[in-house]
């Protein structure tokens, strides 16, 4: 079945006439009858009685009021696409790590919403796991996240890397590691340290620090907001590994204090220390980046990163 029998169907019954019907749809006469042809053996029945006036039989009245909102149907998500296309779209959703929607994203916000007034931007705080989970699921439109191989190597997926940033130590103010201007990882063993919670990329990423290097932390405690981060390690021993983007708040909290960690080095490149670093990736799908209101939030987001990545840019 056809979306254009269906169409010569309507017009016949409309009309009542097949030669009217198909001036109407713009063909001729012989292919409207070939339309019809084919829908009446495709259901196993006459739609119409052939007579000088062509009436519906009792199939073609069955047919008859689901045929119009079947081509109704089809008429409205033809222009629903027709407006995608255009960028007519009513919103656009957002999806990336808390860090991301803090400090790196509000400008861009700010920026597109001045662009697009009539495009609801909606913006949503998740774990990297989670954002790209309902990214692949379709219920938002761009992703924002910890860079993660095994997670955007789908076909569909298109992948730009933003920015990549050091991790360094948040402790407390009084904490003994602040007596180290870079800290070695065998002193940052001997604190219990508070980690991200499972389905968040800086676990991930700690797990493959350790592996890599042979390392084993004591992570006491998990969470999974910035806030709770600040609070627990300004209390006494406890110390977190986080990334630059996510301590900006510490600078103006004189109870805390950040140390950079000393790199590592790789026993395959002992030349070259490792520093440990977090990788942050624009993902979205390759049906979407076309979508004008996509493609210039994305555009805003390289443009962002570009500053994010120029020491001369304050």
């Amino acid at each position: 079945m056809r979306i254009e029998q269906l169409q010569a169907f309507l017009a016949i019954a409309e009309t009542g006439n097949f030669g009217q019907a198909a001036n109407k749809c713009g063909i001729t006469q012989s292919t409207i009858s070939r339309q019809i042809q084919a829908l009446e053996a495709n259901l196993g029945a006459l739609l119409f009685h052939r007579s000088s006036q062509a009436t519906l039989t009792v199939a073609g009245e069955k047919l008859l009021p689901r045929a119009r909102k079947i081509c109704l149907e089809w008429i409205t998500v033809g222009q629903e696409i027709k407006d995608l296309q255009a960028g007519k779209q009513p919103e656009l959703c957002v999806a990336a790590i808390h860090s991301v929607c803090s400090h790196f994203l509000p400008p861009v916000l700010q920026k597109f919403c001045l662009d697009y007034p009539q495009v609801q931007l909606r913006v949503t705080a998740l774990g990297s796991d989670r954002t790209l989970k309902v990214l692949r699921d379709g219920l938002v439109d761009i992703a924002i996240v910890m860079n993660n191989r095994f997670l955007t190597t789908s076909p569909e997926m298109t992948v730009d890397l933003l920015y990549e940033e050091k991790i360094d130590i948040l402790m407390a103010c009084d904490h003994p590691l602040t007596n180290y201007k870079e800290v070695p990882h065998t002193e940052l063993l001997k604190y219990p340290q508070v980690v991200f919670k499972d389905g968040y990329g800086m676990q991930r990423l700690l797990q493959e620090w350790c592996s890599t290097y042979n390392l084993t932390i004591n992570a006491v405690m998990e969470l999974n907001t910035l806030d709770a981060f600040r609070g627990v390690v300004r209390q006494g021993e406890m110390v977190a590994l986080l990334p630059e983007t996510a301590l900006v708040e510490t600078k103006k909290d004189s109870s805390l204090a950040v140390r950079p960690l000393v790199p590592m080095v790789d026993e395959s490149n002992p030349k070259s220390p490792q520093q440990l670093t977090r990788q942050v990736v624009l993902v979205s799908t390759s049906d979407r980046i076309n979508i004008p209101p996509i493609a210039h939030f994305c555009h805003l987001v390289r443009q962002q990163a570009e500053n994010f990545n120029d020491p001369t840019v304050n």
